[in-house]
């Protein structure tokens, strides 16, 4: 009764008394005939020979087993007896030859193929196919048997894993459905070409499909070895055989996604060898190329040790993916490998001014409002610049609160002058856009100064709140100046000017930290904005606040299609909407400010207001 204990261990064991039951109640256990014996026993061997040579796929390795053909064409020619007799057979026959796997297993897959089996044979017939030979005339019937007999399939593999792993029953069946549709139409269409041949060329039919299907796993074995070789080649780095840049990116993007559904912690680091130029220049590059070498070893060695994925990302500078850890853990591993790192002599470090190997690392956290890895990996490196400036053999936590090197970034004025140059393009087509940007630019120049926001965070908002419309360059002048209300194709038309303004400035590199809020200005805080719906702190915050000022400016000023308020009217707006459309917690601190400007038209107090986020 232990084994009853889980959730999980009672699903299997409901399965398999049950696939047990129904062998038993639609089994007469008749084999009338020394052909059908010997039928019986071919078809079992030659499901037991395939199954140790699937049909392997790429690019993920998954197999394509000939068994369910082999079941399925049995079923159609010999009936759902025989068929449940070639299972038994060769449920024990592979018990036999796979001793390893625990005996539950045995039972659980034995009863599952009877359960499919079973109702793919009652929902043939019950739809009027004939059992016995291949006929056009099957078709409909051939096409939602085996439907069910995929159906079945997923749902007690899918139950499986929402019990065992606790994931979502739609992330758990939209997987199996992408990754096994494929495969198993190819195995449901192989059983109709194997009851051809058997049909007609009976047990000689049968061994022609398996040398067939024998050669095709060969070959596609093979094949797949080959491909694997291939994308390890395009995904390593060829000098110190760890992960190279492009592919870090790749894993990097799947464990953000699962990091932000999952809510588990997730670090990102780069590292950077200090002094590299120099030793470089002290002792050649084939010295230096070396040296990379068995740094890379040795924090490939200490990575993996923690189950961390390790990259060359260029030059000599190094990255690390930490899924589950957060800053706290990922800072005292780094100081850790830093430790081992000085202390470790790799030949002529002693030139170097600390006198043994050293690196200065940042690391970046992912958190709820994080928007993509290229801002990860910013933060990651802004931190690891920080940790360079304060004098190298450091580790720099990025800090939002904390303000990093002036050198890395150009002047706030600079950037301004490039933005509004850029911006200019407005005001051949759109006097209104370029105005109302001109405003929430002033808007997000005043309110950055009350909030508690970090020198970069403060640029940024107020960069993206002078841009953050770009994307309205291209809608149609008769749409963006059109009086009245919109018509509703008029409004998609409009509301993919986030999406246009995210490729405008796609180009702009030094511009990419603004895309979140230029793309995400009008997501909404309950969930219902666009263009992807997202929710509450799973914006950006900065884009969160952007929402507000953009919003107000709206709805303070004459456009074509609405008419102003007040700035009372817009006030009272902004309150009813604090928790819907906007975030609660810089609601009130924007209408403080509003207040003081509309009572002495500047900001009185430069005091910052401690919001937290």
């Amino acid at each position: 009764m232990q084994f009853l204990k889980t959730t999980t261990n009672k699903y299997l064991f409901l399965i398999s008394v049950l696939g047990v039951l129904t062998f038993i109640a639609f089994n007469d256990f008749q084999i009338n005939s020394n052909f059908e014996w010997i039928i019986t026993f071919a078809l079992a061997g030659a499901i037991l020979l395939l199954n140790h040579y699937p049909i392997l796929l790429p690019p993920k390795g998954n197999s394509l087993s000939m068994d369910s053909s082999i079941f399925l064409a049995c079923l159609f020619l010999l009936g759902l007896d025989l068929t449940l007799a070639v299972l038994l057979i060769n449920s024990i026959l592979f018990a036999f030859t796979q001793r390893k796997i625990i005996w539950w297993k045995h039972i659980f897959n034995f009863s599952s193929y009877v359960l499919m089996i079973t109702s793919t044979y009652y929902v043939f017939t019950l739809m009027g196919g004939t059992i016995g030979s291949i006929h056009i005339n099957n078709f409909v019937p051939y096409l939602i048997s085996l439907s069910t007999y995929f159906a079945m399939n997923v749902i007690f593999v899918g139950l499986f894993f929402i019990l065992a792993a606790a994931e979502s029953f739609e992330s758990v069946f939209r997987e199996l459905i992408k990754e096994a549709l494929a495969p198993y139409l190819s195995t449901l269409m192989l059983s109709l070409v194997l009851a051809i041949l058997m049909s007609s060329k009976s047990l000689f039919g049968l061994l022609l499909f398996t040398c067939i299907a024998f050669l095709l796993s060969l070959a596609f074995k093979q094949h797949f070895h080959l491909f694997k070789k291939v994308s390890e080649k395009a995904n390593k780095d060829f000098l110190t055989g760890l992960n190279n840049h492009g592919y870090f990116k790749e894993i990097l993007e799947k464990e953000l996604t699962s990091a932000k559904e999952s809510d588990q912690p997730l670090c990102v680091v780069l590292l950077d060898i200090d002094d590299f130029k120099k030793y470089n220049d002290l002792y050649g590059h084939i010295q230096g190329d070396h040296l990379l070498q068995e740094f890379g070893s040795l924090v490939k060695t200490a990575s993996e040790a923690e189950n961390y994925t390790v990259a060359r990302y260029g030059g000599e500078e190094f990255s690390i993916l930490m899924p589950n850890t957060n800053r706290q853990k990922a800072n005292s591993f780094m100081n850790e490998l830093r430790k081992k790192t000085n202390d470790t002599y790799y030949k002529g470090v002693e030139s170097l001014p600390y006198g043994c190997l050293s690196f200065s690392a940042g690391i970046a956290e992912c958190e709820k409002e994080t928007y993509n890895i290229s801002e990860l990996l910013n933060k990651a490196d802004q931190a690891m610049y920080a940790a360079k400036d304060q004098g190298k053999n450091l580790v720099q936590i990025y800090n939002q609160h904390s303000e990093y090197s002036a050198q890395r970034s150009l002047s706030l004025e600079k950037e301004l002058d490039e933005a509004e140059q850029q911006l200019r393009i407005f005001l051949s087509k759109d006097v209104y856009t370029y105005r109302h940007s001109k405003r929430v630019y002033q808007y997000a120049v005043d309110f950055s100064r009350l909030l508690a926001l970090s020198e970069y965070e403060r640029k940024t908002l107020i960069l993206g709140a002078l841009i953050h419309d770009i994307g309205k360059i291209e809608i149609p002048r008769d749409i963006l100046n059109k009086k009245g209300k919109l018509e509703p194709h008029e409004w998609e038309i409009m509301k993919k000017h986030v999406t246009w303004g995210k490729e405008i400035i796609s180009t702009n590199k030094k511009l990419e930290d603004l895309i979140p809020l230029v793309e995400l200005h009008h997501e909404r805080f309950d969930g219902n904005g666009y263009p992807y719906g997202l929710k509450g702190k799973s914006i950006p915050k900065l884009a969160r606040i952007l929402c507000i000022i953009d919003s107000f400016d709206a709805m303070t000023t004459e456009r074509p299609y609405q008419k102003t308020k007040t700035f009372k009217e817009a006030i009272i707006e902004l309150r009813t909407c604090s928790g819907k459309q906007f975030d609660p917690q810089f609601v009130e601190p924007f209408i403080a400010m509003i207040k003081q400007l509309d009572d002495t038209g500047e900001i009185l107090e430069d005091e910052p207001l401690v919001v937290n986020s």
